[in-house]
């Protein structure tokens, strides 16, 4: 009897840890070269595709009602609080744990850039690469929940 009942709990705790080999969830970005939490990004899962958007401003020099204003698209002027900043990303054919093919804006200076998504440490940290040609930067993020 005992085996059936730790089997529906390994099962359990691997659902577990797979969810959060996921990016879905709250992240407090951590700013690379900083190293200050700068806000909270709201990470969906939409039928396989993946966005953000900024939930909160941590950044205690951050203005209240900031907008947008070095964007070129229709984020032009918006309110930065809201911002959809990651889009249009996949799970990798290859690497079901990255996710890419899609782009983040960095709202400082409202360029896009190709993005890649990869949980690390258990899914309790997310490394955020954005790529300008063969040039990247990376940020590691922190799960909020």
């Amino acid at each position: 009897m005992r085996t059936p009942v730790l089997t529906l709990l390994l099962a359990l705790a691997a659902g577990t840890a797979a969810a959060q080999m996921t990016p879905a969830g709250l992240w407090k970005t951590i700013d690379d070269e900083s190293k200050k939490e700068k806000s909270l990004v709201r990470i969906v899962d939409e039928g396989g595709v993946v966005s953000g958007r900024i939930e909160k401003l941590l950044d205690p020099e951050a203005k209240a009602g900031e907008v947008c204003d070095k964007c070129s698209d229709e984020r032009k002027d918006k309110p930065i609080v809201g911002l959809s900043i990651l889009r249009n990303l996949k799970q990798s054919g290859s690497d079901k744990t990255v996710w890419e093919g899609g782009e983040v804006l960095d709202p400082n200076n409202g360029k896009t850039y190709r993005a890649r998504l990869q949980p690390v440490n258990g899914g309790k940290e997310l490394q955020l690469r954005g790529y300008l040609g063969p040039f990247y930067r990376t940020q590691t993020w922190i799960r909020v929940e």
